[in-house]
């Protein structure tokens, strides 16, 4: 009687956050840098391509914001329903990047300077550049820009069709499959999964799944290869013999629900890794009310058909961002044949 008294708790919190017009979550990895280049070492990765010390202290420390803000319940939306959406990485030393989608803008503010160092490839100083980069300069010093997200689809459509590449329409389920595959999903649940509950203080609740990895993922497989053609192109999915070597172990989530709300799930991930010296990895995902995105006050305008045409090829130049590859009046490539330039002009 518990196991389906808390799969139907569980199912009737996931059914109330659909309803929901704007929902926000929180994602953060739960493992330290050392642990990471643990994993990273485990790969086998080549002489000099290992993680890089900085980029560990980055992927540790960071968190991951989302909000999303519909004029119908999420469950129900469609693309075209969604009228604003912000995304924010944050460190302990302070927001990494930030980007928000209000009508047809899109808003971006970064830390050049800290992705540079993580990367292991710098970004040029904004005083390096000169007048006529215009909004790129207040990118590089961590200010807002916006550009035209219509506008920038649009250029690199053209850009595609110049090079002879057909647009094709986004891969998208119809609502028939969506309800199919949700079905699937609740029988493999139902007959895989074994849940505990555990009460809280102040209408608090605690679920526990737990579930062999390699059952669960295959099981699912098994449900959802009838409705294949059905599928998006290019979703192959894996055959039972790709699975055989991915870990029987059992794997928990836990659940954590707030007067019958979701409001946070944990997934213990550690013992997957399957090495020993892992003893923390999991993802956490805090979920909370949703406010809708506004648009920040004084963000500088790019000009991004221009930039994808002109500037995104002098990107890929191995010279790099140098003054020798600026020209007067706009940028161009660093080589000799380049030809690519744009203009970022700051508003407002």
């Amino acid at each position: 009687m518990e196991q389906l008294s808390a799969g139907k708790k569980l199912d009737q919190a996931f059914e109330k956050l659909g309803k929901e017009k704007s929902v926000s979550f929180e994602l953060d990895l739960d493992a330290d840098a050392e642990t990471l280049k643990q994993l990273d070492s485990g790969s086998d990765p080549e002489p000099g391509e290992e993680i890089p010390a900085e980029a560990a202290d980055l992927i540790a420390g960071a968190k991951i914001n989302v909000t999303v803000t519909s004029k119908k319940p999420i469950s129900e939306s469609g693309e075209k329903d969604f009228v604003g959406m912000a995304m924010k990485v944050n460190t302990p030393k302070g927001d990494l990047v930030e980007y928000r989608v209000i009508g047809d803008y899109a808003y971006l503010r970064s830390d050049a300077k800290a992705i540079g160092e993580a990367l292991g490839s710098p970004m040029p100083p904004a005083d390096e550049l000169p007048p006529e980069a215009g909004a790129l300069k207040n990118l590089l010093k961590g200010e807002w820009v916006k550009f035209d997200f219509k506008a920038m689809q649009k250029a690199g459509e053209e850009m595609g069709a110049d090079a002879g590449a057909k647009a094709s329409p986004e891969p998208s389920l119809d609502p028939e499959t969506q309800k199919k595959l949700l079905e699937s999903l609740r029988k493999v649940i139902a007959r895989d999964v074994e849940f505990t509950t555990a009460g809280g203080k102040d209408g608090t609740e605690h679920i526990t799944a737990t579930a062999p990895f390699r059952t669960l993922i295959t099981d699912l497989l098994d449900e959802i290869r009838p409705l294949a053609k059905d599928l998006p192109p290019g979703m192959d999915l894996p055959s039972g013999s790709d699975l055989k070597d991915a870990p029987a172990t059992k794997v928990t989530a836990d659940f954590t629900l707030k007067n019958g709300e979701l409001a946070e799930v944990y997934i213990d991930l550690a013992k997957l890794t399957e090495n020993a010296k892992v003893k923390k990895f999991g993802l956490a995902l805090k979920m909370s009310e949703g406010v809708e995105p506004v648009a920040p006050s004084g963000a500088a305008e790019l000009d991004m058909e221009e930039l994808m045409s002109g500037f995104g090829s002098a990107m890929g130049e191995d010279e790099g961002l140098g003054d020798e590859g600026f020209e007067e009046g706009g940028f161009s490539e660093s080589s000799a044949d380049g030809d690519g330039s744009f203009s970022a002009t700051a508003v407002g």
